[in-house]
């Protein structure tokens, strides 16, 4: 499993004092509030940025990171990801996985045949759809409820799944 999680990309800059506009990529772009500091991704290595303050503009976040106080100095972030750590990740309740951790798990139905690969997690407004390539090469879309996904089983790396009628036509 990865050990880091994306949880923003940093857009632009806000102003000349140092500010960024983050555009979320995590369910709730409120928990930025909770963050201390997030790792960016400079594209050699992984840099720890303690956050300074927060605001929400749109659908963006407005970050201001200590020690960044001109826009000169965090200009060249422009377009990098921004990134938690799992033990500053959001707690996840019964049944909520990370989406990272979903793509690539094997597909197995109730009689334990393999199926296929999970590939994609697209988020929808009623509940995710699981996009699969099953094992002849086809793709299918499976919702994301319990009675379609019997059993997801990260540490075996597997779910299991049942075909509801008609998903196949």
């Amino acid at each position: 499993m990865e050990q880091t999680l994306r949880v923003g990309v940093i857009t632009t800059t806000h102003g000349i004092r140092g500010e960024v506009k983050v555009f979320p990529t995590t369910d709730d772009a409120k928990r930025f509030k909770k963050l201390k500091e997030v790792l960016l991704d400079t594209g050699k290595d992984m840099l720890a940025m303690e956050i300074e303050s927060v605001k929400f503009f749109k659908q963006y976040v407005i970050l201001k990171f200590k020690g960044f106080d001109d826009i000169n100095q965090i200009e060249k972030y422009k377009g990098k990801d921004l990134y938690v750590t799992r033990e500053n990740a959001v707690k996840l309740q019964k049944d909520e996985y990370f989406i990272v951790d979903l793509i690539g798990l094997k597909v197995i139905l109730e009689d334990d045949s393999e199926f296929g690969v999970l590939t994609e997690v697209l988020q929808t407004g009623a509940n995710d759809v699981y996009e699969v390539e099953m094992t002849d090469g086809r793709e299918v879309l499976l919702p994301a409820i319990k009675d379609c996904i019997k059993e997801v089983n990260l540490l075996e790396g597997y779910i299991r799944v049942h075909i509801m009628e008609g998903l196949l036509d």
